[in-house]
């Protein structure tokens, strides 16, 4: 069975490969569900580890559904990690409705080739996963990373498995989501060949500063912040005034 590592940082990506590992989707950011990782980081894994190196395509965190221009950054950053020799490409677009983007992702897809494409966990949020992996076959997609629409693998088994079996030969279903030791051997038994797991674990490298640095109002994936025009021209006024 083959077994990939999401890997938030170069120290989790060795590990990954120390550990036995056969496949690592590189990506930023956890606590968000993953953003884009920085091409230092991905020139970083790549000249060092020897098992294929995925790298998570996503722009921003809060959903899955991106303008024009961020699709156009999505696909300089496929372009980078293509000319890097990274093995894959981790990626999806979704509409406002949380149905697949077929426009969108088709066009990621066909900038991806030669590399694996593999459509995130977006899948987790469509409303007819059934109609979303028949758009995905017939996209050419060659895995689907997915929960089975649950909040653990575990929990969404039954949707995995009906999956796999409309599926055949044409694509790989990846259960990702809560997999660890005291499970995994589940999706094996169930049929399935590859599971994606973070195998996390949690480290203190500092006592509580006494200025920090995290803002508890941005950890929330129903909203997207951004800096505004109204409020910019606010502060360019009072600091320009002579007053």
């Amino acid at each position: 069975m083959v077994v990939e590592v999401c890997a938030n940082s170069f120290e989790s990506a060795l590990n990954a490969e120390k550990a036995g590992a056969h496949r690592i989707e590189l990506c930023s950011e956890l606590a968000v569900g993953g953003i884009t990782p920085s091409f230092g980081l991905v020139k970083k894994v790549v000249e060092t580890l020897s098992i294929p190196v995925f790298v998570l395509i996503r722009p921003g965190s809060g959903n899955f559904t991106f303008s024009d221009e961020e699709v156009e950054i999505m696909k300089q950053d496929i372009n980078m990690c293509k000319e890097l020799g990274c093995a894959g490409i981790v990626s999806g677009v979704l509409k406002q409705d949380h149905s697949i983007d077929i426009e969108k992702t088709k066009e990621l897809i066909e900038l991806s080739k030669p590399l694996a494409f593999t459509f995130h966990r977006a899948f987790d949020w469509v409303p007819d996963p059934q109609v979303a992996l028949e758009q995905l076959i017939a996209l050419g997609v060659n895995r689907i990373l997915t929960s089975g629409q649950e909040s653990s693998a575990e929990k969404g088994l039954n949707l995995l498995q009906v999956l796999k079996e409309k599926t055949g030969d044409e694509l790989n279903i990846l259960p990702g989501g809560g997999i660890k030791p005291e499970n995994a051997a589940k999706f094996k038994a169930a049929g399935f060949s590859e599971i994606h797991v973070s195998a996390s674990t949690i480290e203190t490298v500092i006592d509580t500063p006494r200025v920090s640095m995290n803002s508890a109002k941005f950890f929330d994936e129903t909203i997207k912040s951004y800096s505004d025009i109204k409020t910019i021209k606010k502060i360019l006024r009072v600091t320009s005034s002579d007053v």
